[in-house]
């Protein structure tokens, strides 16, 4: 990204690494690494009822195998089949995006009177595009800003697109790149929309999804990004 240093950004917003989280039930790494628990968590029958499990609220070994499946697919550690509330909260979060269907602009907040736009919900974390009220594509999961590195909320503007760029901070490829306010742009990346933490700022999204938004927005079409991401 050597040519975006001209504009002094002091921060780029990409997708970060996943920050562990402090092991529970007191395992070493080598053991969240091989073993199950056999311990219930606190969320255990919701993510029984989730997973399609018997919602009895009780650990067992196949309970305990969905989940670990769950958590190494979404990148949520450790992955030792607890369910505990960072597992739940992505599952929950999935079930609210879920239930938005194709009118994510139900409560009007993302602009109808810019014409093409593209819309981001922090507090649910999904994108799309529309033109006026007529929704263009989308929506889709997104991965935005973790604590401490918050995608920056407001009206904004594409200024800058990038198909194949790489972050000369991170030295990570940026795909599809396509800034709108200083280091954060929206782009694709090569983990699960869910992985905790988040972004360092930018809204990470599939190769497909970042594709068809390459395609669909040029420099100078508006973005509106508001709401609050969930542990922000």
């Amino acid at each position: 990204m050597g040519d975006f240093r001209r504009w002094g950004t002091a921060a780029l917003g990409i997708t970060g690494l996943v920050a562990p989280l402090t092991l529970a039930l007191g395992a070493s790494p080598a053991q969240a690494a091989s073993s199950c628990t056999t311990q219930r968590g606190p969320y255990q029958k919701q993510v029984e009822k989730f997973l399609g499990r018997p919602v009895d609220g009780k650990q067992s070994a196949a309970d305990c195998k969905a989940t670990r499946s769950f958590q190494s697919k979404h990148g949520i550690t450790p992955t030792i089949g607890y369910a505990g509330p960072v597992t739940w909260g992505v599952m929950n979060l999935m079930n609210k995006q879920k239930a938005v269907g194709k009118t994510p602009n139900k409560s009007g907040k993302c602009p109808v009177n810019k014409g093409r736009i593209a819309c981001v919900d922090l507090t649910l974390q999904i994108s799309w595009i529309q033109d006026g009220k007529n929704l263009v594509y989308g929506p889709v999961p997104v991965r935005t800003g973790r604590n401490g590195y918050e995608t920056r909320t407001g009206l904004k503007k594409v200024y800058w697109r990038h198909i194949n760029h790489v972050s000369t901070i991170y030295d990570v490829p940026m795909p599809y790149s396509q800034f709108f306010d200083g280091g954060q742009a929206f782009h694709s990346v090569g983990v699960s929309m869910w992985n905790p933490p988040g972004s360092h700022g930018c809204v990470n999204m599939t190769k497909t999804a970042a594709k068809k938004y390459w395609s669909l927005l040029r420099n100078g079409d508006d973005v509106f990004v508001y709401g609050r991401k969930p542990g922000t």
